[in-house]
């Protein structure tokens, strides 16, 4: 009886499973209208980025591919192996010297920037900035003195109260009030602040907590080896802590990525402000669906490169599976 029961539930869940795939893909491929895409890839990928000059963030993210390609696909052992960390760092502000131009390269204006372009400059910028930031409050949290330990708790909790809405809103309207004449700062360096900012407090304790996983006998053992105090830190603690926090600090990364999209709200035109634009376009109108659905493949992408990234890395730092 249970199992003629089993067998019919069975039938009946896999046949609605096939109807809803087959629904799917039936929408996908035939009544779905996705010239809605097609026509604007261009503005979904560098905004209204002039278009003589377009084939620099295009080098940029092509350079991005080709780097996480070689990162998880790549030998594991190699001269090129040793130089890999200084190459992604290298990224962030390659990415801004093409974009933006300077030295030999015709400056373009942040009001120029969108898409996906400068979702990935938010990203990076952000990210990069954020991560130092946390890890210096992680530590001036557990300082033995009162007044780091207090300033660095209270810049925390506060940052972790506010909503990230509201930061940005700061960021962007009310930094400019407070400067003195004639000194501004462009909105997208005013967004990376802002998210650097934030994000840095959730780090912090990310990190924190990996500091609070290293047992006590790691720091004795590198006193017994003749270690001083920030010897043992830089060389023995904060590594392994790094290390433990990895996938909360992946999780925060991704975050990081998805939180740009709020940059709509204000007027900076990346993936999400750009199909807010296209949706209010009467040749558009109704697309709704079409337009979110190939949002939420793009995100997915870009955050599953992002997953991938951390657990090739989570593997490579791994003392059991470093030399397989």
């Amino acid at each position: 009886m249970n199992r003629s029961l089993n067998r019919s539930v069975t039938l009946v869940l896999t046949a609605l499973i096939g109807w809803g795939v087959w629904s799917v893909l039936h929408w996908l491929l035939l009544a779905a209208d996705w010239q809605v895409v097609v026509s604007n890839l261009p503005l979904y990928v560098v905004g209204s980025y002039p278009v003589d000059q377009r084939w620099r963030p295009l080098l940029w993210m092509v350079a991005l591919v080709v780097l996480i390609g070689f990162t998880l696909l790549g030998p594991r052992r190699g001269p090129l192996q040793r130089w890999l960390p200084l190459i992604w760092l290298a990224m962030a502000p390659l990415g801004l010297w093409l974009v933006a131009g300077g030295l030999v390269l015709e400056p373009v204006s942040t009001r120029d920037w969108g898409g996906f372009t400068l979702t990935l400059l938010l990203t990076f910028g952000s990210g990069l900035l954020a991560l130092p930031i946390g890890v210096l409050l992680a530590l001036g949290r557990r300082s033995r003195l009162p007044v780091l330990r207090l300033s660095s708790t209270a810049y925390i909790e506060l940052m972790r109260a506010v909503p990230l809405i509201a930061v940005l809103f700061f960021g962007q309207l009310l930094i400019p009030l407070f400067l003195p004449p004639g000194l501004e700062i462009n909105r997208v360096l005013r967004a990376v602040l802002a998210f650097a900012f934030f994000a840095a407090a959730y780090i912090a304790e990310d990190v924190r907590g990996g500091l609070q996983a290293i047992p006590p006998t790691q720091r004795e053992a590198a006193a017994v080896l003749g270690l001083s105090e920030w010897q043992s830190l830089q060389l023995v603690v904060l590594p392994q802590a790094l290390r433990i926090a990895l996938p909360s600090l992946t999780n925060q990364a991704v975050g990081l990525l998805q939180n740009t999209s709020l940059m709509a709200i204000l007027g900076l035109v990346e993936l999400l402000g750009i199909s807010r634009s296209l949706l209010a376009n009467p040749v558009f109108i109704g697309r709704f669906l079409e337009v979110y659905l190939w949002l939420a493949a793009v995100y997915w992408l870009a955050c599953t490169a992002m997953a991938l990234l951390a657990r090739h890395l989570e593997l490579r730092l791994d003392p059991l599976r470093s030399d397989r």
